[in-house]
């Protein structure tokens, strides 16, 4: 039996109210969606994605979880001077070498170093003291930039 041939047969008042029962499910405009929570603010100068943060012109650095929370810092944090400037710029995590030597400057120790573009890393070194291009952090700081950054996350250079 059809639906048409089942609504005749129950008369007229079950089919005004399978009609508006039809109606109401089929026809009525839901409401509008909400809008989406507004984008977290960033709690460093760089984008809400970047997992590490570096403003040189503050000579400050920071972890983040990449959404928006601050892990630690601001630490102390120095780059390059303007002969050896550090590249500004998001960049991604390369590689890491705790026991890192520079083969560039003398065989220089460069502890907890990671490094986002090529010969520039964060690594332990006198965060008052301008570097060769790379973020020189204070020994707890480079341990914590070391142990919480992985190959291929975000950081951010600014000037």
């Amino acid at each position: 039996m059809t639906v048409t041939r089942r609504l005749a047969l129950l008369g007229s008042a079950a089919l005004t109210a399978t009609v508006a029962v039809v109606g109401s499910a089929g026809l009525a405009s839901a409401a509008p969606a909400p809008p989406p929570p507004p984008a977290p603010a960033s709690p460093t100068p760089c984008a809400v994605t970047a997992k590490a943060c570096v403003d040189l012109s503050a000579k400050k650095a920071w972890l983040t979880d990449g959404a928006g929370h601050l892990t630690r810092g601001p630490v102390a944090a120095r780059g390059g001077g303007s002969a050896s400037a550090t590249p500004v710029g998001t960049f991604g995590v390369l590689w890491k070498d705790a026991d890192h030597r520079s083969r560039q400057f003398d065989n220089a120790p460069m502890p907890n170093s990671v490094f986002f573009y090529s010969g520039v890393a964060f690594h332990a070194g006198d965060a008052a003291r301008t570097s060769n291009g790379c973020i020189h952090l204070e020994p707890a700081a480079a341990t914590a930039f070391y142990e919480n950054l992985q190959p291929s996350d975000p950081v951010q250079i600014v000037a």
